[in-house]
């Protein structure tokens, strides 16, 4: 009956007890809850902190019970009591959190009148993505460039990308296709449609791009050195012209479980097409192996494999005759 304030069911015994008035000291009564004198002293001392027993006006000592309706009237008093004192702290609290924000928002990095941070530091930009996932309602588009994504940075998604899963926030995000040859990057993203988001690759992707519920955007300052920083902007022109980019990009790509790369009817998979568009318009190996997210290595390797199935000696040659088969 009491378990609602918090006493247990010894603790109401002794107090049943106690109000039933029967005579004996503290052996009787612990004989009588089934306790020990040592708990039946734990428990009076308890009753007498809760306002339940007081002391008495006949037994030099003693203590008697308080009545019922008092004794509930006394509870409920402090448990409002409580409340007022939690409702007080949570007051000053988010007093304190207001003046904080505030002291934060004069050291923060300047914005733009246009809407546009710049986040400088891996530090920095991790923070900042941990409020704006935080703040996430309905959705995240995300495009993933670099095939291979490094363990640090998985690590660092992982629990962000995890909150927003679990809030039912839509999670679409693009990977390069070369991604799906590293299992860890592979792991991840298969990680991610198991809870609900969804993947898709394409063989060439534009720059990192973040988009939260299509007001605020992330894009790295350089997308060959993210270590310089990004710029996080809230502009609704620049926020719609990116994600129609996404959106672009969604298209053209495929969804993670469907099959990738597979030759066509000409003998030619759209990743290898890719490549030789690449080279066709005057690419290095290097420049190709990033725009594709492989390495210079791979890059070499299929280019000569190719070659071979055109008959090609040169990369000249096999050019021309990717041409004349409609490769390119």
């Amino acid at each position: 009956m009491l378990e609602a304030f918090g006493l247990d069911t010894r603790t109401e015994a002794v107090y049943r007890e106690m109000l039933e008035g029967t005579p004996g000291g503290v052996a009787e009564l612990a004989a009588r809850v089934g306790t020990t004198e040592s708990g039946v002293r734990e428990v009076l001392d308890q009753l007498v902190e809760l306002g339940l027993l007081t002391p008495s006006r006949e037994v030099v000592g003693g203590l008697r019970a308080v009545s019922l309706e008092a004794g509930l009237a006394h509870l409920l008093r402090r448990q409002e009591e409580e409340l007022a004192r939690r409702h007080h702290a949570l007051a000053v609290g988010k007093a304190a959190a207001a003046r904080a924000m505030a002291e934060y928002s004069a050291i923060r990095p300047e914005t733009d009148q246009d809407g546009s941070e710049r986040l400088v530091g891996l530090d920095v930009i991790q923070g900042r993505l941990e409020i704006l996932t935080r703040r996430l309602r309905e959705e995240c588009l995300s495009i993933i460039p670099g095939g291979a994504q490094s363990e640090a940075s998985l690590e660092a998604s992982r629990p962000l990308d995890e909150q927003a899963l679990n809030r039912q926030v839509r999670m679409c995000a693009v990977y390069q296709d070369s991604a799906r040859n590293d299992p860890a990057t592979l792991a991840y993203a298969q990680w991610t449609t198991e809870r609900g988001g969804e993947v898709r690759t394409s063989p060439v992707l534009p720059s990192r791009l973040l988009i939260f519920d299509r007001t605020t955007a992330l894009v790295p300052i350089d997308p060959d050195n993210s270590r310089l920083g990004a710029l996080c902007t809230t502009s609704p022109g620049i926020v719609a012209t990116l994600v129609a980019l996404f959106e672009q990009t969604w298209e053209a790509a495929v969804p993670l479980g469907a099959a990738r790369g597979q030759a066509s009817e000409d003998g030619v998979s759209s990743g290898e097409q890719e490549l030789l568009r690449l080279l066709a318009s005057g690419m290095t190996d290097e420049a190709a192996g990033k725009r594709l997210g492989v390495s210079m290595r791979t890059v070499r390797r299929q280019m000569a494999a190719l070659m071979e199935r055109l008959q090609a000696t040169s990369r000249f040659e096999a050019g021309l005759k990717a041409a004349r088969c409609g490769w390119l």
